[in-house]
Parts: C-alpha cells; sequence; structure tokens
C-alpha cells in the first residue's frame, strides 16, 4: 500500500514511551510538516495531497496511537494514555527524533484535535497549523443538540463502557469502516480503494477497536478537562491557525468553526471548502490551495 499511495516515502517507527510505538511514514524534502489523520482512517487519508506536500515540504504523516500500525495500548483508568495531550506527546517524540523542533502542522478530525493539544501545550513546536472539519472539543460537547448528536453518534457509541463497543466494532471491522464513512455526504466515492482496504485492516489489527475506543472515551473525559483548565485561566492559542471545514459537513451544519476558533486563539483564518467531512480525500485540490500558502507563510 504505501508504495503505491506514497512512492518515495519510507516507513520508520518511533519509541516514544515504554510500550508505544508509532508508525509514520517520511518523504519530501524542505521544512518540517507533521501531518495527523482521523477516525476510523490512517496515515494514508494524505495520499492525494503527499505528492504536492512532499515537493516543499519535508512531510512526517504519523498514525495515531491506537490506529493504524502505531502501538495500541490498553487503555488506563481515566483514559489519560490516550488523552489528546499524552498523543500530543507522542507526536512531538516523532518529530524530535527525527532532528525537527520546530514544525508545521495539517491535521484532520481527531487529529486535528490533537494539534490542537500540542499547539496549546508546546507553542515553541508549532509554527502554525491547519485543523480541518473541527470546532473545539469542548465547544462541540458543551453545545450538543439533537442534529449533531444523531449525525455523530458514533462519539456517544465509542465512549460506552468497554467492551460492549470495542465487541461490536470487532465483530464486522470492514463493515464499520464502510458504515461511518459512508454515511457521509459524499458516500464511498471519494476513497481510493486501496486506501479503503487499508482502513479496514487496520482497523481489524488486535487492539484497534479498544484503541479508537478510548480515543473517543478520552475526549469525553480528560481532554474535557484539559481544555476547561486552559479556559479557565484564560490561556489563548499563540500558534497561527488555518481552519478548513466541509460546507456540507455536520460541524458546518451545526456550529460555527471560526467564532469558536476565535473564541481559543489569538490568530485565526478560515473559510469553507467545497466537500463533506473527509477533506484531504474529498477536495484534495480545494484543501491545497488554502494550506500551502498558509504553511508556507505566505
Amino acid at each position: 500500500m504505501q508504495d503505491a499511495l506514497f512512492p518515495g516515502f519510507r516507513s520508520i517507527s518511533a519509541k516514544v514511551d515504554q510500550d508505544v510505538n508509532i508508525h509514520a511514514i517520511v518523504g519530501g524534502e524542505g521544512p518540517p510538516l507533521l501531518l495527523l489523520h482521523g477516525h476510523p482512517q490512517t496515515h494514508a487519508i494524505w495520499h492525494k495531497v503527499a505528492p504536492a506536500l512532499s515537493e516543499r515540504f519535508t512531510v512526517v504523516a504519523c498514525d495515531l496511537r491506537g490506529y493504524g500500525d502505531s502501538s495500541k495500548p490498553a487503555g488506563t483508568a481515566d483514559h489519560g494514555n490516550y488523552s489528546k495531550r499524552t498523543m500530543a506527546n507522542d507526536a512531538l517524540q516523532v518529530m524530535r527524533q527525527l532532528g525537527f523542533a520546530r514544525f508545521g502542522v495539517l491535521a484532520h478530525d481527531r487529529g486535528a484535535r490533537v494539534a490542537h493539544r500540542l499547539a496549546a501545550d508546546h507553542p515553541e513546536a508549532v509554527e502554525r497549523a491547519v485543523l480541518l472539519d473541527i470546532a473545539p472539543t469542548l465547544a462541540m460537547y458543551e453545545q450538543t443538540g439533537d442534529a449533531f448528536a444523531r449525525a455523530y453518534w458514533h462519539w456517544f457509541f465509542l465512549i460506552q463502557p468497554g467492551p460492549l463497543p470495542e465487541r461490536l466494532i470487532g465483530a464486522d471491522p470492514a463493515a464499520y469502516v464502510r458504515d461511518v464513512m459512508g454515511s457521509r455526504s459524499a458516500g464511498l466515492a471519494p476513497f481510493d480503494p486501496r486506501a479503503l482496504a487499508e482502513y479496514q485492516r487496520c482497523l481489524a489489527l488486535p487492539g484497534a477497536a479498544h484503541g479508537i475506543c478510548e480515543d473517543y472515551r478520552a475526549a469525553a473525559g480528560i481532554d474535557l478537562d484539559h481544555d476547561r483548565a486552559d479556559r479557565d485561566a484564560g490561556r489563548r492559542l499563540a500558534t497561527p491557525l488555518l481552519v478548513l471545514w466541509g460546507e456540507r459537513g455536520v460541524v458546518h451544519r451545526c456550529f460555527d468553526p471560526l467564532l469558536e476558533w476565535r473564541t481559543l486563539a489569538e490568530r485565526v483564518d478560515g473559510k469553507t471548502l467545497p466537500c463533506g467531512h473527509y477533506i484531504p480525500e474529498e477536495a484534495p485540490e480545494a484543501l491545497l490551495a488554502s494550506a500551502l500558502p498558509f504553511l508556507a507563510g505566505t
């Protein structure tokens, strides 16, 4: 899959904790750029934009812990080892091991939530960040209404105590991927069959169902504690942000992403793109047109 979707990239495995290795691919040349994916996907989401990005940047596309070919440790009682703070530290360690102290970030969905925490906890490391199709986690939970809860049902399914959701996902991981991704505005049409097969392969790996559940359990608990602590202390992001979201997506229907991010950050620009949720695969050219100038600082 890597040779087909990411020609010229190499695979690495970075040890970031005693029992956690983070898988990533690296390619291109130029300033460092970290790519972080969402649910229920892997670094394969970037295959349509990676060639253009690698012409201008050294691209590092990671699999989040619990996803892809990264480690999938058992969750702790407070789900803290899947907190966005912990996952941000994973990404930071990968970049430091590659020799990059400061870098740009392009992140989608769950990865964008990790990018938020990375910029909050390590502002010295993040030069600028592009966040795709999210509003801040705390805002989304605090403003949850009927339309959002019905559309994002998986948020509330995945946080149920284990092993119920793990058992149900594990009964047919391929169907879970098809049903979750195919239920969005564009159906399954935007997805290269090779990438879709990769998502299905990875969700069938031992511990993968548990890993994605722990990601969401952390988001509904300890992550909210961290976000509230920032809000209560008046801490705001200094990192320049570009926020892009799909005009046919749930986030656009239910929230005002630009308003919400301007509540949390000093420098925010953004707009909708002509697609649904899976921006890197649905609208790669539109994404590049907006993200490349911002990431290059032009």
